[in-house]
């Protein structure tokens, strides 16, 4: 069977599979073995694309005719965005592996939460969470980070450990201070930052966000953040992952005293005092550091120790109004962006793999729209496709011609 031939209602249950599969070639095993049809992984190529492109459309048209009904306004809305990486084709090439450098080319990736949270006069939570004082998880994720930036390979970070500081092993209850998920709506695209922030703010603006007492916008410390926050939401509390902060922390413990308990100590001195807020402490320690080691010259290698821990002062000075962790937690406010590092394993789920590539930049943002509605909670893809007109046996080009 191919594209021609398929019925609306066969194409829905195709979208679905490839959305939740890891491969086209997967895809079309499983459709034969539920749906009971052979259907090439061409056909389910062609199909996804053309959805792809009319789920696109659909929001940039915010939705009309498909997402209705007024959306309820979040106690507490969250937004976060994360860059991502998909492996593509050289563009006009054809079939087969066609490679530009290493084929990596970026995504963008974005969240909108709306949570429940309570509000406290003092800090409900002052000492961080046993997980930071686990030198084999810091190391990990100090690690991981590292490679992230130095590699552009934008693989989400290792799930935060059980962050509650209490010991208790039996069924955790949740601090009422952290937002609880209630909803979660995600876009993706192959856009530039420019314009995908103006499908973030669209998104927010449908999810009536602008209109929450309590706005949070998280992310890292690269520069596209918070100039997406800047243009489109600046009136959010702008919030700097803390797992993001501990890592640089790690690494100027380690830039100052080497590789030894000293450094430890240091580091855990310094992510308790950022955890409770009092960045400017911080960065006065690494300045006394600073003019003990000596500035580091103009022609200083990367991994000059000086010049690791000037990165670091400049991170921090950069975000430090960013970073009022303990006023986060008063307000009930998220300190980490775990919910986005979370959303890009499930966006990699389907869009990465052992050689894994997409044609650039129609097959990778087809499919990025099709991941991402499926991973919304307000089951976008399935009311897309229920509303989506269908001629089961016309392609969509001799329909429009046959309408012109």
């Amino acid at each position: 069977m191919d594209a021609r031939q398929s019925t609306p209602g066969f194409k829905r249950k195709l979208v679905f599979i490839n959305a939740e599969t890891r491969s086209l070639k997967r895809s079309a095993e499983l459709a034969e073995r539920v749906i009971g049809f052979k259907v090439s992984t061409n056909t389910i190529e062609r199909i996804c694309l053309d959805v792809g492109n009319d789920l696109e459309q659909s929001a940039s048209e915010n939705w009309d005719g498909v997402l209705n009904g007024q959306a309820i306004v979040p106690q507490v809305a969250i937004v976060s965005y994360d860059g991502g990486r998909i492996r593509t084709r050289k563009t006009g090439c054809g079939p087969g592996v066609h490679l530009s450098g290493k084929g990596w080319n970026e995504t963008k990736n974005a969240i909108f939460v709306s949570a429940t949270s309570d509000t406290s006069v003092t800090d409900p939570e002052p000492q961080p969470p046993e997980c930071f004082f686990d030198p084999t998880h810091v190391a990990q994720l100090t690690e991981m980070a590292k490679t992230k930036e130095s590699a552009r390979e934008n693989d989400a970070l290792p799930d935060e450990r059980d962050t509650d500081s209490g010991t208790n092993k039996g069924k955790r209850v949740h601090p009422r201070h952290k937002p609880k998920r209630v909803h979660r709506t995600l876009i993706s695209s192959m856009k530039n930052s420019k314009a995908f922030g103006k499908q973030m703010a669209r998104e927010a603006n449908r999810r009536r966000f602008g209109e929450a007492a309590r706005k949070a916008f998280v992310g890292d410390g690269l520069t596209c953040n918070w100039s997406i926050h800047e243009e489109h939401f600046s009136d959010y509390t702008p919030i700097l992952d803390f797992v993001h902060a501990v890592s640089y922390l790690y690494r100027a413990s380690i830039s100052c005293m080497g590789r030894c308990d000293a450094a430890w100590e240091l580091y855990t001195q310094w992510m308790t005092l950022t955890w409770q807020g009092r960045v400017a402490e911080v960065i006065k320690q690494l300045r006394d550091h600073q003019q003990r080691l000596g500035v580091a010259p103009e022609d200083a290698a990367d991994d000059d120790p000086r010049e690791q821990l000037r990165l670091v002062i400049q991170y921090l000075q950069n975000n430090h109004e960013r970073m009022r962790y303990d006023a986060y937690r008063c307000a009930g406010l998220p300190t980490t962006s775990a919910w986005m590092e979370s959303a890009v394993k499930e966006m990699n789920f389907r869009i990465k793999g052992t050689e894994m590539f997409w044609n650039n930049p129609a097959g990778a943002e087809a499919i990025l729209q099709i991941r991402a509605a499926s991973l919304s909670d307000d089951d976008r893809l399935a009311r897309f496709l229920t509303h989506r007109p269908g001629v089961g046996a016309l392609r969509r080009d001799v329909v429009a011609a046959q309408a012109a």
